[in-house]
């Protein structure tokens, strides 16, 4: 579970993206009464209303951890401490990051300034987490354990439900021009998240079809590391039968590749799309394009993969 990954890619992204959630919740959205959703909304809202009404000081670190331990308790029982445990360690640590960083606003008054930045490092953070192939809990976690009891409904229609209810809540209390702030970094928040998950993830199909498809097939194999699929097919007009190429690669291989082909066959026609999401032998669950290791992906497609 804890093996030499999580040490150095995992838990560098665990603590740089909660870090940057946690700069959102104490340093714009808290102090200037926002709440964008979440567990970390609702502990923001919860947090002022016990203050205001109850006078008690309860910080916003604690009231999250408290809304997520039940979750957690509910997902290991639901998804097994395997799935749970990494996102619980997360979790942990943006607690830990509320608990350290003071609550000191960096756009006083300006509201519109609190929506960019905070949907700015929330998405960045959000983003670096997910990229992991995990998450902090919260709502997401939540949502997802609640469409196992409900499969008619998809996860992002919970997610949706949940979020909506907690910033309407917000509105109540807050008013509705905080609500609408805090709707934008909601939205700003989203478009970084997907710009850094799709820099991060995608990684390209690539289909190529040459009278020399052997040469380049084994060239692929062995400069790229790359295992590739030979698809019958067929020309409708000529005729002719001409296996068609088919390889998974990292993003960044795609020049490398291009020199592959046009090294035996400078007329192969070559079609290049994006893959959004790749699982599988020789890809991350998190799909980031790239085996850690190219050498042991190397050896395992040369073992399965057969000699034209």
């Amino acid at each position: 579970m804890f093996g030499k990954r999580f040490w150095w890619r995992e838990l560098p992204a665990f603590v740089i993206g909660t870090g940057m959630m946690a700069l959102a919740v104490n340093m714009v959205y808290s102090p200037m009464g926002m709440v964008p959703g979440g567990f970390s909304g609702l502990a923001i809202l919860l947090s002022h209303m016990l203050y205001e009404y109850a006078g008690i000081p309860m910080a916003v670190w604690s009231i999250n951890l408290l809304l997520n331990i039940p979750v957690f308790v509910w997902g290991i029982f639901e998804k097994g401490h395997r799935f749970i445990m990494k996102s619980f360690i997360a979790n942990l640590i943006f607690s830990a990051m509320l608990y350290a960083i003071p609550e000191q606003p960096v756009a006083e008054g300006d509201f519109v300034m609190a929506a960019i930045v905070g949907g700015v490092l929330t998405g960045a953070g959000i983003g670096l987490v997910f990229a992991t192939g995990y998450s902090t809990g919260g709502t997401d976690l939540l949502g997802s354990l609640i469409c196992t009891y409900y499969p008619h409904i998809s996860v992002a229609n919970a997610l949706f439900v949940i979020d909506s209810v907690i910033i309407v809540a917000g509105a109540f209390y807050f008013g509705i021009d905080k609500a609408i702030y805090a709707t934008a970094a909601v939205f700003v928040s989203s478009k970084v998240m997907d710009a850094i998950l799709s820099g991060m993830t995608q990684s390209k199909q690539i289909l190529v079809i040459s009278k020399k498809w052997q040469d380049i097939a084994e060239e692929i194999m062995t400069s790229l590391n790359r295992g590739v699929t030979q698809i019958k097919a067929k020309g409708v007009y000529s005729g002719q039968e001409r296996p068609v190429l088919l390889c998974v690669i990292g993003k960044r291989q795609t020049g490398q590749l291009l020199q592959a082909v046009r090294k035996h066959d400078t007329s192969a026609f070559v079609i290049i799309t994006e893959a959004r999401e790749v699982l599988g032998e020789g890809f991350d669950s998190t799909a980031l394009g790239m085996s850690a290791d190219g050498k042991k992906l190397f050896k395992l497609h040369r073992k399965t993969t057969k000699k034209p």
